[in-house]
């Protein structure tokens, strides 16, 4: 069950929200997912990129790493969309320049490399330059949300915190390119991780930052994320770009009143099914 809110910007008090939005919505039990980048962005996590003065191997990262490696040989390596792959032979240097040195400078030189969500760093659906960062203390909050909801509502729930970065599954192997996934999720190599579990087809789904409530067997929390981030959207779009288009603006000239024109789900509510009885399946 997804569930709409108005957009959070930063200052939001996204525990009154949360509450507010899922009053009558929830019983005991139930698992409580919310954007990580919604969560970012209430909480002032957020940078202006606009004042960020990008290296000369940033500018290279624009202009050779992103139009020709990921344009001509990554992108297709990986089975990208060509649609996408289109844009990254066009990937704008200026702005993508100073992004990658945000990247280089919060994540690192393996999550620089790669083709977007650098560490974890979302661009898509917030305004100007602004980009958001990964919580820090995502357990912390989940907990919070989850002490919180159980204060207002008296309602014993599971809190789950999701991003859209894909984690990837082999058997019993989880991975993901993006840091600090929950327990039971590896996180390494940056870009390599991605190219991988991308030529490679492996099964992805979005990636659980942090469940508070209770232990969930990795394999649930993984399917729990996807569920959630198929019935939540994308907002205004999946991408900077797709969001630049929605509005018909150049990717930097999105505004706070164009999101806030948009519906925007940063609550999933996701139930587990009650197994029947023996009886009941032969009964029916």
């Amino acid at each position: 069950m997804a569930v709409a809110t108005p957009y959070w910007k930063p200052g939001e008090d996204y525990l009154k929200q949360i509450v507010d939005h899922i009053e009558n919505k929830i019983e005991d039990g139930d698992l409580v997912t919310i954007s990580e980048k919604a969560i970012s962005t209430a909480l002032g996590n957020i940078l202006d990129e606009s004042a960020v003065q990008p290296s000369h191997f940033a500018r290279f990262l624009a202009k050779y790493w992103m139009r020709v490696v990921w344009g001509y040989v990554l992108g297709p390596l990986c089975r990208l969309r060509k649609k996408t792959i289109q844009r990254f032979r066009s990937y704008p240097i200026e702005e993508g320049s100073i992004h990658k040195q945000v990247a280089l400078e919060h994540a690192g030189i393996l999550q620089a490399l790669m083709p977007g969500s650098e560490g974890g760093i979302d661009v898509s659906n917030l305004p100007y330059f602004y980009v958001s960062l990964p919580l820090i203390n995502a357990p912390q909050i989940a907990e919070g949300i989850r002490r919180h909801i159980r204060f207002k509502m008296g309602k014993n729930v599971l809190v789950m915190i999701v991003d859209t970065d894909k984690t990837y599954s082999l058997r019993g192997l989880h991975f993901t390119p993006r840091p600090k996934p929950v327990k039971g999720i590896r996180s390494f190599g940056g870009f390599l991780a991605y190219v991988v579990g991308r030529f490679f087809k492996m099964n992805r789904k979005a990636t659980p930052v942090a469940v508070a409530g209770s232990k969930m067997q990795i394999e649930e929390a993984l399917e729990a994320a996807e569920i959630a981030n198929r019935v939540r959207g994308f907002g205004a779009g999946r991408t900077v770009w797709d969001v630049a288009q929605t509005f018909k603006v150049p990717i930097t000239c999105v505004t706070w009143g164009m999101l806030d024109k948009v519906e925007h789900k940063p609550i999933v509510i996701v139930k587990r099914l009650k197994a029947r009885s023996f009886e009941d399946t032969v009964r029916n």
